[in-house]
């Protein structure tokens, strides 16, 4: 096994003991899972700055799960992961396309490599993506309306959900900032969440693009369920319920690691 696969088993393993019990120490991690208490303390420092546990002397507890870690050191997280997805992601959209593209680092990533289509229709209540688009000749850029919330740049409100149901895209490409192990897609705050159900409802097909680290993160917002995309683009997927519920759903799932 990898050393990424090693860690990434022992993140999935130590989120799982600190869901059951509330709290997990560094001293029984290690003596658990036969490793260097300075492994567990990095470990548990990876999952607490992003917003997985809460660290506290000698361990680490469950989160809350009501707070999101800032816009801008979310660009921080995984970024080799981001970039390989964004590749990935911008390979399914054929040129002359149109697409949605809602609020989210990774969706950031996507845009970034779609430089290089032709003919496209991009419609985004993400003012990043607009920048990162903006002056490609090739491709023609829709801001959403409606209110722009201050911490990331994204359009949500009514106003937004309105501007949306004017178009029918051929896809929705969105982020997501959790992935529960049933299969739902949560995320933190309601009104991201009605403008992302809004821009599934009104496109053809559906593009989930998420890393490791969102999967078995905590977040009390449902967006909908894993059933309703149609491609998942991550980096790796360990988790074998949620690679089942992919088969079971007819997802096409597109790991890059």
């Amino acid at each position: 096994m990898s050393d990424d696969r090693a860690a990434a088993e022992r993140h999935r393993r130590i989120l799982e003991w600190a869901r059951g019990a509330g709290s997990v120490s560094v001293d029984d991690l290690a003596a658990r899972l036969n490793v260097t208490p300075q492994t567990i303390r990095k470990d548990l420092n990876l999952l607490a700055g992003r917003s997985m546990l809460s660290r506290v002397h000698g361990g680490a507890v469950v989160t809350s799960g009501v707070d999101n870690i800032a816009y801008a050191e979310r660009r921080s997280v995984a970024t080799g992961a981001k970039a390989a997805i964004g590749a990935a992601a911008a390979g399914l959209i054929p040129n002359g396309a149109s697409l949605f593209v809602n609020i989210g680092t990774t969706t950031e990533a996507v845009a970034e490599q779609l430089s290089t289509h032709r003919d496209l229709m991009v419609i985004s209540n993400n003012l990043n993506v607009v920048d990162l688009l903006d002056g490609h000749d090739s491709i023609d850029v829709v801001v959403v309306g409606g209110q722009v919330r201050r911490g990331d740049r994204a359009v949500v409100g009514a106003l937004a959900m309105d501007f949306i149901r004017a178009f029918k895209v051929d896809f929705a490409l969105i982020g997501t900032s959790a992935i529960d192990p049933d299969g739902s897609l949560l995320d933190f705050a309601v009104d991201e969440v009605q403008v992302t159900q809004t821009i599934v409802k009104n496109a053809r097909r559906v593009i989930l693009v998420a890393d490791s680290s969102k999967i078995g993160r905590p977040a009390p917002v449902r967006i909908g369920h894993l059933g309703m995309v149609d491609y998942f683009v991550t980096d790796r997927l360990l988790d074998p319920a949620l690679r089942r519920q992919c088969e079971e759903q007819g997802v096409t799932l597109v790991e890059t690691a």
